[in-house]
C-alpha cells in the first residue's frame, strides 16, 4: 500500500491538453488523473515574439482548444533558449548532437508556459528555470542522442532521464525544466476559482 490518499475527494475531473508523459507523469505525481486529450495547434513562432510570450501564447491556445464544460483543462507548452536562440525538438539525430554540442558545458534557460481553464474562466503563466550543462565529449553526445531519449524533448535532452547526468546544476523550479511547473499550476487554479488538495482539485 502507498499510503496516499486524496484529501478532497473526487473533485473536478481534470483534462491534460498533451500528449507530453513527462506532464502526465508530473499531475499523477499530485496525485490527479487526467484524461489526456492531445490539443493540435499551430506553434509557429510570431516575429519578434520572446520564449516566454510563446510559450504562455501556446499553454493558453492548448487549453482553449479542449476546453469541456464541467473539467478544469490544463495546456503547457516549453521551450530551451540559448545565445538568443531557441531549441525546440530535434529534427533529426544530427540536429539533436548539433544541440547538445552547443549546451555543453554553458547556461541556458528552460521556458514552460502553463494555461488552466474552467467554467469560463481563465488563467495562464511562464516560468523561467538556469540550467548548466557539464563539458561533453562527442562521445558522450553520441552515446546519448543513441538512446533515443533526447528526440522528442525541447533542447534535446531530458533531465528527468538519461540527461540528468549531463546537468551540473539549475537555478529555478525543476519541475519547470520537465515541462510543468506545479507550483505554478496550483497558482493558476486558485485564479479560476479551484484549489489543489492534495490528490483531487475542487471548487475553492
Amino acid at each position: 500500500m502507498s499510503g496516499r490518499r486524496a484529501a478532497g475527494g473526487a473533485g473536478v475531473p481534470i483534462v491534460l491538453a498533451s500528449a507530453s508523459p513527462r506532464r502526465l507523469q508530473l499531475l499523477g505525481l499530485l496525485g490527479l488523473r487526467p484524461d489526456v486529450l492531445p490539443a493540435d495547434i499551430d506553434e509557429t513562432w510570431k516575429d519578434g515574439e520572446p520564449p516566454a510570450v510563446h510559450v504562455e501564447r501556446l499553454a493558453r491556445e492548448k487549453a482553449a482548444t479542449v476546453a469541456r464544460n464541467g473539467a478544469v483543462v490544463v495546456g503547457a507548452d516549453t521551450d530551451v533558449a540559448i545565445d538568443g536562440k531557441i531549441l525546440g525538438k530535434p529534427r533529426d539525430e544530427a540536429d539533436a548532437r548539433a544541440m547538445l554540442r552547443l549546451l555543453s558545458g554553458r547556461e541556458h534557460e528552460v521556458f514552460t508556459g502553463v494555461a488552466v481553464r474552467y467554467g469560463g474562466r481563465a488563467a495562464a503563466g511562464c516560468e523561467r528555470t538556469v540550467v548548466r550543462f557539464r563539458p561533453l565529449d562527442d562521445a558522450t553526445i553520441a552515446a546519448y542522442v543513441a538512446t533515443g531519449e533526447p528526440m522528442d524533448k525541447a533542447g534535446a535532452y531530458g533531465i528527468q532521464g538519461y540527461g540528468a547526468v549531463l546537468v551540473e546544476r539549475i537555478a529555478g523550479d525543476y519541475f519547470t525544466v520537465m515541462g510543468l511547473g506545479l507550483g505554478l499550476l496550483v497558482e493558476l487554479l486558485g485564479r479560476v476559482g479551484l484549489a489543489y488538495r492534495f490528490g483531487s482539485v475542487t471548487p475553492a
